[in-house]
């Protein structure tokens, strides 16, 4: 009997390890993505003091349209890369939450550099 392997366990397995290596501090802090099928959120989070600095995500009254896709992660990166500049934060840790560093993931990340964020 052939059984399909549960992806979301798979995902939450790596991302454990990675956060295992990967912390945030006050000087650098963490940003976080989680991704699902239809929306993604972004975090920029001091693990020191477990305080989220700056968020941004697609289900914010503000944004528009449909938040599943890679133009959605585009301007998601860019807008919580000016959030957290405005709170004063440059350099980061960049947590893909277990996530492949492909399409939705990677477009946030590049969107973000592209914004002024250095990690």
């Amino acid at each position: 009997m052939v059984t399909k392997k549960d992806s979301n366990k798979e995902r939450q397995k790596r991302h454990k390890r990675v956060r295992g290596k990967v912390s945030g501090t006050a000087a650098r802090p963490r940003l976080s993505v989680f991704r699902s099928l239809q929306h993604i959120y972004a975090q920029v989070i001091d693990d020191t003091t477990g305080v989220t600095l700056a968020a941004a995500s697609t289900v914010e009254k503000d944004f528009d349209g449909y938040g599943g896709n890679v133009a959605a992660a585009q301007a998601i990166g860019t807008l919580v890369a000016q959030r957290a500049a405005q709170k004063g934060i440059t350099t980061v840790v960049y947590d893909r939450g277990g996530n492949i560093y492909h399409g939705r993931v990677k477009a946030l990340a590049e969107a973000a550099r592209e914004a002024g964020l250095q990690f």
